[in-house]
């Protein structure tokens, strides 16, 4: 009688009412999660605009801005994702508990993301730049462009787009050029020994108190720097705006040549003396 029973069980397994019942209830199951996935998605992304326009109101760095959107937009794709799973028939609490236990491992292999990660958050808090910032840090330099989850964003003078790790970043020296409104500028030109110093110094002081882009105070210094071994090196310092630092160096570099080759003054070429003795 029991054998009878089991293959009457088996055959039921077999009965095509039956394969159809689970075909249709495991396949609306799949339906729904994946329904589940693609408006999740969607609300995840709507919910990332929102919370970029509602920080952006506050007038808020971009780069934070960007920042919290992505990391809001994460969060909620992992909700979504748990959520389709367990309308498939995954048991969430359990799987929650297995990420949890490979998390440990996961975060163990992956401790180069968790410190990108955990850098991006600490450049967040402290701010050492802003969108927008000419900066020099993690081996490159550029315009922030944007602070993500895992890398910032850099955009070279040549146009070049440089994704460098955060953790590169917060781990060693960042130099802000944009960070204070002014910058002093160090302009060396070599003259000839043998030209008129007055002369020299009249020159250079003429062309920097002409120009509209340098600042009054600190006044700009015209001085003597270095008796080299071919001329005589005279520094033109200067105080002007960030913006202006680039193109008041290339200018006045063009400038002063023209001014010195107006006014007689030589720009000498590295040269050296050589005296031969004949031995009697």
């Amino acid at each position: 009688m029991n054998g009878t029973n089991t293959v009457e069980h088996t055959a039921g397994w077999l009965n095509p009412e039956q394969i159809q019942f689970y075909v249709v209830d495991y396949g609306l199951r799949v339906l729904f999660a994946v329904l589940i996935l693609i408006v999740g998605a969607w609300l995840a992304n709507l919910a990332r605009k929102s919370a970029a326009r509602v920080l952006a109101r506050r007038e808020l760095d971009p780069i934070i801005v960007g920042f919290v959107a992505n990391f809001t937009y994460i969060l909620l794709m992992v909700f979504v994702v748990l959520a389709a799973l367990g309308k498939v028939g995954v048991q969430t609490t359990s799987f929650i508990a297995v990420i949890g236990a490979a998390g440990l491992a996961i975060g163990l292999a992956l401790q180069g993301s968790l410190a990108n990660f955990a850098a991006g958050f600490l450049m967040i808090i402290f701010r050492p730049f802003k969108k927008g910032d000419y900066v020099e840090a993690g081996g490159t330099a550029g315009v922030v462009d944007e602070i993500q989850v895992f890398t910032t964003i850099l955009n070279t003078p040549d146009n070049r787009r440089v994704i460098v790790p955060n953790s590169k970043i917060m781990g060693d020296n960042i130099t802000n050029f944009s960070a204070k409104e002014t910058r002093r500028l160090d302009l060396i030109f070599g003259v000839s020994y043998a030209d008129d110093v007055a002369q020299v110094k009249a020159v250079l002081k003429e062309i920097a108190e002409s120009d509209e882009r340098v600042l009054k105070e600190p006044a700009p210094q015209i001085l003597m720097s270095e008796l080299a071994d071919s001329s005589v090196n005279y520094i033109m310092r200067v105080w002007v705006k960030s913006s202006d630092y680039w193109p008041f160096k290339f200018q006045t570099t063009e400038k002063v040549k023209l001014a010195f080759d107006k006014e007689g003054i030589t720009i000498p070429f590295p040269q050296r003396d050589v005296h031969l003795f004949q031995e009697k």
